[in-house]
């Protein structure tokens, strides 16, 4: 049996990779690589092991002992951690990962970390591979339809979260009137969609993939935490990338939209 090596962050997508992978027949260790990983994981997969992030010679030599051969990096990873006093002490390898980069942009970072993970005979995988499921088709998701006026922020909005994305700043962008309230930057997309929500209610919400995006890492996703943040920013409407965008807890993901009448749109 073949084992699968899955590098985790928060909230319930490694979840259902593991669940899927261990469908499809692999046997699965998973590494928690930053706090608050969802308790369900570990009673998920065959092996887990809690280590940070910063400690990127203890990750591949435990996924080499585990005769890790391939992985998947799935789940929220803030690269906020970096900036935090005390919140990451890198060991020496990751110091000369992030010493051999010319920046800090989320690609470069974690392009620098594939290189190191396949340098070692771990092959960092597409992460669609696993959950093709969880990529919705264009149309609308939920019960009510998006009424004109927010059509076209889906579409304005679309088109800036686009933008900034191919800058490689954020994946989320929060619109209303088609004037930009909010764009995601380091602080992670439901923190951007809380603060566009303070400058007035009605808001629509915009998620896309890069333009340019590698599939192996950083899969834009939203799902019920998603749902929480717009809820409490007072967010109408959601719009997101059709087959490259991740729908997480699709089921209760779209009650939750329902039930506060919230319309999403995949286009």
């Amino acid at each position: 049996m073949e084992t699968l090596g899955l590098l985790s962050g928060i909230g319930h997508l490694p979840v259902d990779v593991a669940l899927s992978a261990k469908a499809m027949g692999y046997r699965v260790v998973a590494v928690g690589v930053v706090p608050d990983i969802d308790p369900e994981l570990s009673e998920a997969v065959d092996a887990y092991y809690d280590i940070h992030i910063g400690k990127i010679g203890k990750i591949i030599s435990t996924l080499k002992k585990n005769d890790v051969k391939a992985v998947t990096m799935i789940g929220k990873v803030t690269k906020e951690l970096l900036y935090k006093a005390g919140a990451v002490v890198p060991d020496l390898r990751a110091i000369k990962i992030l010493a051999s980069v010319p920046d800090r942009k989320d690609d470069t970072i974690m392009n620098a970390i594939v290189k190191e993970l396949e340098g070692e005979g771990i092959k960092v995988l597409d992460q669609t591979l696993l959950i093709q499921p969880l990529l919705p088709a264009a149309g609308v998701l939920t019960q009510r339809q998006p009424t004109e006026a927010e059509l076209a922020d889906m579409e304005f909005g679309f088109a800036m979260a686009r933008e900034i994305g191919r800058l490689d700043i954020g994946q989320t962008v929060v619109v209303k009137d088609r004037a930009l309230m909010a764009v995601e930057a380091i602080e992670g997309t439901d923190a951007c969609i809380l603060r566009g929500g303070t400058l007035g209610k009605g808001v629509i919400v915009a998620k896309t993939a890069k333009p340019a995006q590698d599939n192996r890492f950083d899969m834009p996703s939203v799902g019920t935490k998603t749902l929480e943040s717009m809820i409490a920013a007072g967010a109408t409407g959601l719009v997101i990338e059709a087959g490259r965008t991740l729908l997480v807890e699709k089921e209760k993901t779209l009650a939750l939209a329902d039930a506060h009448d919230i319309t999403i749109v995949a286009r």
